[in-house]
C-alpha cells in the first residue's frame, strides 16, 4: 500500500494544472443531479469553453438518457486496453464530449502497478484539451463517490427544498469536509418554488454548517421548479436546448457564467492527475 501511495503521488506530480475539475453530487437521489450536471456542460459550452463531461453514476446511464446517446464504450474498454480514451469519446451537442465511466469506475479500484500507471497516463492527451470537466457522480456517501468528490477542483452539491434532501446534503459536506478540510464546495438548490425558497436553503444549510463544523458553502444560485424540465426529459433533450428561453436554461445560464468567470490559479490536478487522485483514494 506504501509503494501504491508514492506511485500515486509521483502521477500526480508529473502532471501540470489544467482542466478546472467539478464534481457535479448530491446527498441523495431525486434532486436533478445529472440534469443540473448535463444543462450546467452546455452552458459552459455556449461560453466557448471547451468541456468533457463523464459520467461516474455507477450502473445508471442518466447522462446517456438525458442527452438521448448510447455510448458503445466505457472507460473499462480503456482500463482492459481493448479501446484508446479516444476512442471512447462521444461527440454530444454545442461541441461538448462524453465519457461514459461504466464498469470501468469498480475497476479503478482494482487497478496497480504498470496497468494504473498506463491508464492514467492515457489522460495525459486530454489534459490540454479542456477548459473544465465535469463529472456526474454518483448519489450518496458511498466510498466511490466520495473517492470522485475529494479529488475534483470543485464540489458542487445539488438540493432539494426538501427537508430530507437539505439534511443528506448536510451529511455528505460533512464528510468531504472532514476528509478534506480544504475542499471548496458550492451549492445549487434546485427545484425551488421561487428565487427566495432557494436562499433560505441555502441559509439553513449554511448555518448548521458553520454551527456544527465550522464551515460553509459557496451559493451559486438556484433553478426552479417548472414544467420544461419534465418536458425536456421525456423527449431525452436537454432543456437548455429543447426550452432555451425557459426560466430554468437562464438560470443554469447564470450558474455557467459565475462558474466560467471565476480565477482559480494553480488548483487544478489536471485530468491525468485526477484520475492518479481518485485511485489513491479508491485504495486507502
Amino acid at each position: 500500500m506504501r509503494d501504491q501511495a508514492a506511485e500515486l503521488r509521483r502521477l500526480v506530480a508529473k502532471q501540470e494544472p489544467s482542466s478546472r475539475i467539478i464534481a457535479v453530487t448530491s446527498g441523495k437521489g431525486g434532486v436533478g443531479k445529472t440534469n443540473i450536471a448535463v444543462n450546467l456542460a452546455l452552458a459552459l459550452c455556449q461560453l466557448n469553453q471547451r468541456v468533457v463531461l463523464i459520467d461516474v453514476d455507477l450502473g445508471l446511464a442518466n447522462v446517456d438518457i438525458v442527452l438521448g446517446i448510447s455510448p458503445k464504450y466505457n472507460l473499462g474498454h480503456v482500463m482492459q486496453g481493448e479501446k484508446t480514451l479516444r476512442e471512447i469519446i462521444v461527440d454530444g451537442p454545442l461541441g461538448l464530449k462524453i465519457i461514459s465511466g461504466g464498469s470501468g469506475i469498480t475497476e479503478l479500484a482494482n487497478l496497480s502497478g504498470w496497468r494504473l500507471e498506463a491508464f492514467v497516463a492515457s489522460f495525459e492527451q486530454l489534459n490540454e484539451e479542456f477548459d473544465f470537466v465535469i463529472l456526474d457522480t454518483g448519489a450518496g456517501v458511498h466510498r466511490s463517490v466520495i473517492s470522485f468528490v475529494l479529488a475534483a477542483t470543485d464540489v458542487l452539491v445539488v438540493t432539494t427544498p426538501e427537508p430530507t434532501a437539505i439534511t443528506d446534503a448536510y451529511g455528505l459536506l460533512k464528510i468531504v469536509h472532514q476528509r478534506a478540510p480544504q475542499a471548496k464546495a458550492k451549492l445549487v438548490v434546485n427545484m425551488a418554488k421561487s428565487p427566495a425558497e432557494a436562499e433560505m436553503v441555502a441559509e439553513r444549510l449554511n448555518s448548521v454548517l458553520r454551527e456544527f463544523v465550522q464551515w460553509e458553502v459557496d451559493y451559486l444560485g438556484y433553478v426552479l421548479a417548472e414544467q420544461h424540465i419534465p418536458r425536456a426529459v421525456s423527449q431525452q433533450q436537454p432543456v437548455l436546448l429543447s426550452f432555451p428561453s425557459s426560466m430554468s436554461s437562464r438560470s443554469i445560464k447564470r450558474i455557467a457564467g459565475v462558474l466560467a468567470g471565476e480565477d482559480i490559479p494553480n488548483r487544478s490536478p489536471g485530468i491525468r492527475g485526477f484520475f492518479a487522485r481518485v485511485s489513491g483514494f479508491l485504495h486507502v
